[in-house]
């Protein structure tokens, strides 16, 4: 990058710390109408955003790449259960807040993430009794949904339903929710939810249904089983998403994935965390990096196929805001080297896994 495109960069930072508030979505809608991913997307018929946290308002640059490129924001943590409510009796809105503020002013769609969740049960609600339990669970989605009533506009309600690990029957994942209620969570979930807010879309997320192993295709058929129930019981329910942390070391099969997805007509259809693994690829960047695009292409060519598919997010949008950085450091991957799972670098400039994304949008508009 040259000098003058640093006198540029550095002079659009300033500018966007001088704006006020309400300012920003007419500062950023000539950044965004040429050349971002989200318009690309957009042309195809897709929705395309990232999840994110308070550090967009920290890293102004990092700012910058979601006015660009997303039309569609996902809270990353700071909706979920144990973040809303670190203690007994204690609410914490400020982050939560301000990011359903800053996707308000700059017309982003905004997803919420994750109002239940076995698995991040803080200790406090572990100790509760089961009528406890069942009260916390209708007071919390009553209260949240109805905070952000007519802000969000779709509700990850529930967030990963089954684990086959847990030994539960159904394949469901154990935890508190599912002590205190068993699988019926899911469709009290719902229906409170509605309840709070009538107009917003509802959604079921799940895990490693892409994955073409046993865990992938128990929580398939899991998903499918439930959706059928849900559906007889006259249970709420908009939306259908699928996270999509590809993993290459596991075996995968795309066109089985699609035809999976082709089971739930009248749902909408979500990609909902995609990133790319890349700790099974070779060490050397230039290849690591094509392979990642490689796999970015194959996955979305095949469920972009499906129409009812609209909606595609990506966990974080560069390299070193990714949750794979925290695996590595701790040893949890193959490899402690710095993961380059995303669309932007470390410098927030564009991979081929952009390029690949791009390209597979296009070609879907062309189809």
């Amino acid at each position: 990058m040259g000098m003058s495109a640093n006198l540029s960069r550095r002079k659009t930072l300033g500018l966007l710390a001088a704006l006020p508030a309400g300012g920003l979505a007419h500062a950023y809608a000539a950044r965004r109408k040429d050349g971002g991913l989200g318009e690309i997307a957009a042309r195809a018929g897709v929705t395309y955003g990232a999840s994110a946290g308070t550090v967009i308002f920290d890293d102004a640059e990092y700012r910058l790449l979601y006015l660009k490129h997303c039309k569609a924001l996902t809270t990353d943590v700071d909706m979920k259960f144990d973040w809303l409510r670190p203690e007994a009796g204690k609410w914490d809105w400020g982050p939560a807040d301000r990011l359903a503020a800053f996707a308000e002013r700059t017309g982003m769609t905004l997803r919420g993430h994750a109002l239940i969740w076995n698995e991040n049960a803080p200790d406090w609600l572990k100790a509760l009794s089961l009528a406890e339990i069942r009260r916390v669970f209708d007071e919390h989605i009553e209260t949240v949904v109805a905070r952000y009533a007519g802000r969000v506009a779709v509700w990850d309600v529930v967030n990963e339903p089954f684990w086959p690990g847990h030994g539960k029957p159904g394949g469901y994942r154990a935890g508190p929710w599912h002590e205190a209620f068993g699988p019926g969570y899911v469709e009290r979930a719902l229906k409170r939810a509605r309840a709070a807010d009538p107009h917003v879309k509802l959604a079921i997320n799940e895990a490693h249904c892409e994955r073409d192993d046993d865990v992938g295709r128990a929580i398939r058929e899991g998903m499918s089983r439930l959706v059928a129930q849900l559906r007889d019981a006259g249970a709420p329910l908009d939306v259908l998403g699928f996270q999509g942390h590809l993993q290459p070391g596991r075996p995968y099969d795309d066109a089985a994935f699609a035809a999976f997805l082709r089971r739930f007509s009248g749902l909408e259809l979500h990609i909902t965390e995609l990133d790319v693994n890349d700790e099974t690829f070779p060490a050397a960047i230039r290849k690591r990096d094509a392979l990642v695009a490689r796999r970015y292409h194959d996955f979305l060519s095949a469920v972009l196929a499906v129409p009812a598919v609209n909606t595609v997010i990506n966990w974080q949008l560069a390299d070193h805001y990714s949750w794979y950085n925290d695996l590595a450091r701790a040893g949890q991957l193959r490899s402690r080297r710095a993961p380059r799972p995303l669309p932007f670098d470390s410098a927030y400039r564009r991979k081929p896994a952009w390029f690949a994304m791009a390209r597979a949008f296009r070609e879907r508009k062309a189809a």
